[in-house]
């Protein structure tokens, strides 16, 4: 059974989704540890909750390189198998992504390449699209720009604010995650340059 290691900063909503999947059964795979740059993060309360090993690596201050070094060391110690990010608020350099080449995810709030970094719900409402989304994507070493596995696209309304468009993107980010990570674990993709293919 493949393990993984949640990376998250704050309330852990991706994270509950996916633990969430693994108990009812549909994903197959275990959580073997939640890391958290912030020991104030919510998320590291709900997982102790379930019972899960946490472990907080502070960022502050911590040159780039240094920080994915200790994440790197407490990661390959848990041997682990697959890296979800889920709201972790850093970015990681390329010492952290070719340790794990090919092996971390992330979700991100809009349908890349449309929209990466921060603030991705106010940059759709500034333009006007008429619909935004979440994506989930393999990590590579620029931001937000790895293969992408899956997106969910979500209308945006003339009513919508940030906060009422980030709500509805939320909603089919947990449910697009747990489905993405499945699809790695099983192998059922394979990667053809930057394309993700189905095997089967």
């Amino acid at each position: 059974m493949k393990r993984l290691a949640i990376l998250l900063s704050g309330r852990g909503s991706n994270f509950e989704a996916i633990a969430d999947s693994i108990k009812r059964g549909r994903l197959p795979a275990r959580i073997e540890v939640v890391v958290s740059n912030l020991a104030s993060a919510p998320g590291l309360d709900k997982a102790r909750r379930r019972g899960l090993k946490t472990l907080v690596i502070p960022s502050r201050g911590v040159p780039r390189e240094d920080y994915d070094r200790s994440l790197v060391y407490e990661l390959k110690r848990h041997r682990v198998d697959l890296v979800c990010l889920a709201g972790f608020m850093r970015i990681l350099g390329p010492l952290f992504v070719r340790a794990f080449p090919n092996r971390i995810l992330n979700i991100h709030p809009s349908l890349l390449p449309a929209f990466p970094g921060l603030n991705s719900q106010r940059q759709a409402l500034e333009y006007g699209v008429q619909f935004s989304g979440c994506t989930v994507h393999l990590v590579d070493e620029g931001v937000d720009s790895g293969p992408i596995l899956l997106q969910a696209a979500v209308p945006v309304l003339e009513s919508d604010d940030e906060e009422s468009l980030a709500a509805r993107i939320l909603a089919e980010e947990h449910r697009l995650y747990p489905q993405a990570i499945g699809m790695l674990v099983r192998g059922e993709v394979r990667l053809e340059g930057r394309r993700v293919v189905r095997r089967f």
